[in-house]
């Protein structure tokens, strides 16, 4: 049996507009002893393909991360089958709070083994992952909060808590996770191991490896957010909860971000208005990810600069030539470990904007 997509893109969307189905989006993780993760990715694969499961899994010998979409006919057989699965009976699954204007969040399903489920780093036999800190309900979470001897942590990555991030939370300046868990410990959390550490991330699955990491270090008043950023919208949203987070939660998808308050909080990287649309360049060879407004996406073609705006304008064969060999799938727009944001548009002066970072 064929454990893997063999249609282009075109039609991969003609097959799904055919299909008429609405999507459910959900991401899951669970922290497990998977032996073989071959033999349960092929698995996984043989089980999903056969009821339109999209989306992108990683499986590894610690565990499971998956961000996919399910059609709603078909979502409570994926419920059923994946609670069969013994180390995921009643893993909690986040909903996406909308799926916006995109027509569909993944085309495909791709399922991929790899050496951690969450790359970190670390190499420390001793760290025990599962020992992890105390998950906080949504109202838990507001009450811890407001306490003056509570630390506030972002865990995602610059780019993301830029569009939007908890009030009084720290955004550090960092573009992976492995670099997020030594950069937060030397520059935030010296001296302050009494304190209450209380970390977010989008779903959870980077804050439980944190909170396990810092307890592991000695920290002794370790908590998360229960499901991330995705389970706290819908849980105050449910219990009619003051929401404390602003702006967009960024989420890998072609949704690029689901809207959690009405608050622009971002500016665009080339002319400086307020702004919180991630997009990628339209220059295939650059494929940068960057925030653009309406104004300059019409102004410069989806491009990020005049270069690569006169590059999509070429025929397709001659930029087929000009991004032969070339690796673009992770460009993302960098901070550059400053304060602020500076950002060359169309060749002309640097524009610095005051990023959202939090001293």
């Amino acid at each position: 049996m064929q454990l893997w997509n063999t249609l282009s893109k075109e039609e991969l969307e003609n097959k799904w507009r055919e299909k008429g189905y609405e999507w459910v989006t959900i991401s899951f993780y669970q922290y497990a002893k998977i032996d073989n993760p071959q033999v349960f990715r092929d698995f996984l694969y043989n089980i999903w393909q056969k009821i339109d499961v999209l989306g992108r899994v990683y499986v590894a010998k610690e565990g499971i991360n998956a961000q996919i979409s399910v059609p709603k006919q078909n979502f409570d057989v994926f419920k059923k089958e994946l609670y069969e699965i013994s180390f995921l009976d009643g893993v909690r699954l986040n909903i996406a709070v909308e799926n916006g204007d995109v027509e569909f969040p993944f085309l495909k399903l791709k399922i991929k083994v790899r050496d951690k489920i969450l790359a970190d780093g670390l190499n420390d036999d001793t760290f025990d992952v599962t020992n992890k800190g105390k998950h906080l309900s949504a109202q838990e979470f507001n009450d811890l909060t407001d306490n003056p001897d509570t630390i506030l942590i972002d865990f995602r990555n610059h780019y993301e808590s830029e569009v939007g991030y908890f009030q009084g939370a720290i955004t550090p300046d960092v573009d992976t996770f492995r670099e997020s868990l030594p950069y937060i410990e030397d520059k935030y959390l010296q001296g302050n191991e009494e304190k209450n550490l209380v970390m977010y991330c989008t779903g959870g699955i980077r804050c439980e490896k944190a909170s396990a990491w810092f307890k592991h270090k000695g920290f002794k008043n370790v908590y998360m957010l229960n499901g991330g950023i995705i389970k706290y919208a819908n849980d105050c949203k449910k219990e009619g909860l003051p929401n404390k987070f602003i702006g967009k939660n960024f989420v890998f998808d072609e949704r690029r971000a689901e809207r959690i308050s009405d608050d622009v909080i971002a500016h665009c990287h080339q002319c400086g208005e307020p702004a919180d649309i991630h997009v990628n360049c339209a220059n295939e060879a650059c494929h940068l990810l960057f925030i653009q407004c309406e104004a300059c996406q019409e102004k410069m073609n989806h491009c990020c600069s005049d270069e690569c705006k006169h590059i999509v304008e070429l025929p397709e064969n001659e930029q087929k030539v000009l991004r032969k060999g070339k690796d673009f799938s992770n460009k993302i727009y960098k901070k550059g470990r400053s304060e602020k944001l500076i950002f060359k548009a169309n060749n002309d002066k640097p524009i610095e904007l005051i990023s959202n970072q939090t001293p």
